[in-house]
């Protein structure tokens, strides 16, 4: 069984947030300057929700509100639904396809210890399935 620790073990150990009481805004530039899509929201060590292109387009500029003077708190997901580090990829795979999210928070007791997100969900099983293929190829081959 393939799992999320495999998929954090292939990449960069980064956790990039911001607080609660930041603004969209700040938010926002982070994640222009991180090229990402995706963000934690910590007090502390405490995750309390995620912020992500989908709430800025849905909470934000649909709703005509200034990404300056809004705080990530009005407009996050909060309770994020998190993963294992030892829980199944295809785990992962069923909670994104069945909620529509495209990222998850990984936590052990507690503690941030990253993100995985579609695309690394798929990034893995591509290269998985490469390697079987590689490996069923040589054995046939010898």
């Amino acid at each position: 069984m393939k799992t999320v620790q495999q998929i954090l073990g292939t990449k960069p150990s980064n956790i990039f947030s911001v607080s609660e009481n930041s603004s969209v805004l700040e938010a926002l530039q982070l994640m222009m300057e991180k090229n990402i899509s995706a963000l934690l929201i910590l007090e502390g060590p405490e995750l309390r929700g995620i912020f992500t292109e989908r709430d800025y387009a849905r909470k934000i500029i649909l709703h005509g509100k200034s990404s300056a003077e809004t705080s990530i708190k009005e407009v996050m997901t909060a309770n994020p639904i998190t993963v294992l580090p030892a829980d199944s990829i295809d785990l992962c795979m069923e909670i994104m396809t069945e909620k529509h999210i495209r990222h998850l928070p990984v936590m052990q007791d507690n503690v941030v210890q990253g993100m995985v997100s579609i695309g690394d969900v798929v990034k893995f099983i591509i290269a998985d399935q490469k390697l079987t293929i590689s490996q069923l190829e040589n054995y046939i081959s010898s």
